[in-house]
């Protein structure tokens, strides 16, 4: 690397003959402005006065008037100014002053164009709004000025997830897809179909494909931001910029001419997902036929050239599907357990997910999706597989008549004894009349497949002589029989009403998220749980007694009236769990305990109060800390301003596998608000992880290989959204080689800070030979001393996650390695050498 220097020489002597021209004036020390100085002076002041008192938006205005008067201050001022800025966009952002926050920013930027912290912030708050890409780009930023700022880097990875979902990787890995859809549009465009539109274009592979068979003309549209920019960047580096258009649009809202300039012979599209429909594909073929696509091939005039013709690839559809049993689909949708942490939950009325093929809710999805074949658990068939609908892309009276079709009902033989918990479906895409593709449970596909939950109150046993009778039915949104008249509706799925047959008339239930249901399923994290909490509470109680030892004690209140009565003096509990928890109400039932709960959502507080009432908790035992606290931001404050809390209960690890942000932040908060003897849930949390070789999770990070993508160069510009910590792994059904054992990379402990550390080098023994991949890695959560619960068993509700190597490390039986962990605030990385 050299360094560029411009060197400026002066030629020659000025003409004193001639009249100087005017230049510009020396310049003069600046004088000085008491006024001025004055008024920066006390403005100063009075942003610090501000600040101490804790209103920001005053010292934010101060700080800028500062700051614009006086530049040379910056670096004096550039802390307690960035302190200010997010204290003062938190606020606003509580407020709902959206417009007032951003404005904020840019003025800070104006004052600090190349401060990464700042820069970092603003992405945040974009990224939480819902503008990822624009997020992106902030963050993006913030690494270009401080490569090595993990809270950038952290959340350029987190919203690298978003802007390009995984499965992009996968399908560019998925060589026998690739090659089948490049065979079927090479034959359309060496048939006569010369001129071809991409409708949903990613990376640009179908497009390129179309015109490397020789297509006249080829457009494309991408509606992602992020994916339209790296398409074009694809797209010029294999050199067929400017003979391939890339529009940034919805193919909905294309025109002829206005954004393409006459009809187009051939529409190529993989606008589909697991459920096939979810992605809007008949809208979008609706739309192609009626507006972009030419007329199709007809049987009355065959003789009609391919060139002015329409068709569409793929050319259709069949639609699968199966009953099964699986306990992990159950447990994650619907209660499955009577009781939990000594609470009967009888009371609680039905609950279960968001996902329903139901029409009575429109907050619910009407499938999830997972591939089968990684559930931990497995699964097991209730039937035969049954064919639930077939479709064809070239003939749109079919496409628009599809919302008109009457409910058919499909009898089926149940061939397997169980529990009857989903229909899985997939389906088989018909490239064209020769090619196929397709995304069942046993092929060997980048796909994952459909799950619709059978949403009961109560088990639904089958034996085999049984018959189920399945529903089919094909649901416009908002009644509109043509998908094609609202651009803006959602035929989310043809099976939108897949289910078994149920009583009529609406039912009453309340609604989890999955992680949630699946935490409200895990008897042994909540009896752990309750087990702790007696502890603490026997020991608090003792020490208390203690205290009491030879004081004469007057009683000033009656004693508690029952057994779980909280009583004059109870113990202070705090639960903090994000989203829906009944620890609080666990520790409530403790008795001469008042629990604070921070559930948020009036529903989920009305199963807790059911939940309370049936099991004996007293209604004063129990109490919303939410309802009680004016900033929803500061909620690690004391009960009250005499008390202090007994335990404080901290949601520690995300139900991906990773620890949550801040969560040190919060623990050295919480450890100030707690009573002598008082405890923080969890007390510490051991990170476990090993070595192992896996080819899945290496096709699922990154497009592998040297050899370009169908002769295309993709990799270089979609690789850069390469992520190296994988989440939501289930690491029991992990295709993988295990090379090592499992070791502990890691602890963090909450009670004492002291004893913590930011990284820490474990020495590994590898158990086999062969390519290190990846290190996934766990949690063993410690509620004390003597009883803890993992994150990687059977029953939990967690996920794990892995640390995939950017290069495979080779290794031999017996060889050391060393893994270097570093865990800054937020983030975690895990380096590698022999």
């Amino acid at each position: 690397m050299h360094d560029c220097v411009i060197h400026i020489y002066v030629i020659g002597m000025p003409n004193t003959s001639t009249r100087p021209k005017r230049g510009r004036r020396n310049r003069r020390v600046p004088r000085e402005d008491p006024a001025r100085n004055e008024l920066v002076s006390r403005s100063l002041e009075s942003a610090q006065q501000c600040l101490f008192n804790q209103d920001y938006g005053t010292a934010f205005v101060h700080y800028l008037l500062v700051l614009n008067l006086a530049p040379v201050l910056k670096d004096f001022a550039s802390e307690s100014f960035r302190f200010t800025l997010f204290k003062w966009a938190d606020e606003l952002d509580s407020l709902g002053r959206i417009q007032d926050l951003f404005d904020c920013y840019e003025q800070a930027l104006e004052l600090f164009p190349t401060d990464e912290v700042i820069i970092n912030s603003m992405g945040e708050h974009l990224f939480r709004m819902g503008f990822r890409d624009e997020a992106a780009g902030h963050f993006h930023k913030a690494l270009k000025l401080k490569p090595d700022y993990p809270e950038a880097k952290e959340n350029f990875y987190r919203v690298a997830n978003w802007l390009v979902e995984r499965w992009h990787f996968l399908m560019l890995n998925d060589r026998r897809r690739n090659h089948k859809y490049q065979q079927a549009i090479q034959k359309a465009v060496e048939g006569g179909c010369n001129t071809v539109l991409d409708i949903g274009t990613g990376t640009g592979i179908l497009g390129m494909c179309a015109k490397k068979a020789g297509a006249a003309e080829v457009y494309a549209c991408e509606l992602s931001k992020t994916m339209y920019e790296l398409a074009c960047e694809v797209v010029t580096a294999n050199g067929m910029n400017g003979r391939i258009k890339i529009l940034h649009m919805k193919s909905l809202e294309m025109e002829v001419p206005k954004d393409i300039p006459k009809r187009v012979s051939l529409v190529v599209t993989e606008t589909v997902d697991a459920g096939l429909f979810g992605e809007g594909i008949i809208e979008s073929l609706i739309h192609a036929w009626n507006h972009l696509l030419l007329p199709p091939q007809s049987t009355q005039d065959p003789s009609r050239p391919p060139s002015q013709a329409g068709r569409v690839i793929p050319a259709g559809a069949t639609v699968f599907g199966m009953a099964v049993q699986c306990l992990e689909i159950r447990r994650h949708h619907r209660l499955c357990v009577s009781e939990v942490g000594g609470l009967a939950t009888a009371a609680a009325g039905e609950l279960h997910s968001p996902v329903s093929c139901s029409s009575e809710d429109d907050s619910t999805e009407p499938y999830t999706t997972e591939r089968l074949s990684r559930l931990p658990g497995g699964y097991t068939p209730l039937t035969e597989p049954f064919n639930a609908l077939d479709i064809d892309f070239n003939n749109v009276q079919e496409l628009e008549g599809l919302c008109s079709r009457e409910v058919s009902r499909v009898r089926l033989p149940v061939t397997g004894e169980g529990l009857l918990d989903a229909l899985a479906v997939w389906f088989q895409l018909h490239l064209d009349q020769q090619s196929s593709l397709s995304t069942g449970p046993k092929e060997d596909t980048c796909w994952e497949q459909a799950i619709y939950p059978v949403q009961t109150p109560h088990n639904f046993p089958l034996r085999p002589g049984d018959e189920l009778i399945v529903e089919i039915s094909y649901d416009c949104p908002s009644g509109n029989p043509n998908p094609s008249l609202n651009a803006e509706a959602e035929l989310c799925s043809a099976l939108a009403c897949l289910g078994t047959e149920q009583s009529s008339g609406p039912r009453d239930y309340t609604m989890l998220e999955c992680a949630e249901m699946a935490l409200l399923n895990n008897q042994p994290y909540h009896d752990s749980f309750r087990r702790a909490l007696a502890k603490l509470i026997n020991n608090l109680k003792d020490a208390r007694s203690v205290q009491g030892q030879g004081l004469e004690v007057m009683p000033l209140t009656d004693p508690p009236s029952g057994p779980m009565d909280p009583g004059p003096d109870p113990f202070y509990v705090l639960d903090v769990s994000e989203g829906f928890s009944v620890l609080s109400l666990i520790a409530a039932s403790q008795g001469q305990v008042k629990a604070y709960s921070s559930v948020e959502k009036t529903q989920h507080q009305a199963v807790l109060r059911r939940l309370a009432m049936a099991n004996g908790v007293p209604e004063e035992a129990l109490e919303f800390w939410l309802n009680q606290v004016e900033d929803e931001q500061a909620v690690l404050q004391r009960p009250s301003r005499e008390k202090l809390w007994s335990s404080i209960i901290l949601d520690c690890v995300e139900t991906c596998g990773l620890v949550r942000q801040k969560l040190m932040e919060k623990a050295t908060l919480a450890r100030c608000l707690l009573e002598d003897g008082g405890q923080i849930f969890p007390e510490r949390i051991v990170l476990y992880g090993m070595l192992v070789e896996s080819d899945t999770l290496l096709l699922e990070s990154a497009v592998q290989g040297q050899e370009p993508t169908l002769g295309f160069n993709i990799a270089p510009f979609i690789n850069q959204f390469t992520v190296p910590v994988h989440v939501f792994l289930d690491l029991s059904t992990l295709q993988c080689r295990h090379l090592s054992d499992s070791v502990e990379l890691f602890i963090l402990d909450l009670m004492n800070t002291n004893a913590n550390y930011t990284n820490r080098d474990v020495k590994v023994q590898a158990s086999a030979s062969g390519r290190v991949t990846a290190v996934p890695f766990w949690y063993q959560i410690h509620l004390n001393e003597e009883i803890s619960v993992s994150t990687f068993n059977q029953d939990s509700h967690w996920k794990q996650a892995a640390v995939v190597l950017h290069q495979p490390l080779a290794v031999r039986e017996g060889d050391w390695l060393n893994v270097r962990y570093i865990c800054p605030t937020k983030c975690i990385s895990i380096t590698m050498t022999m």
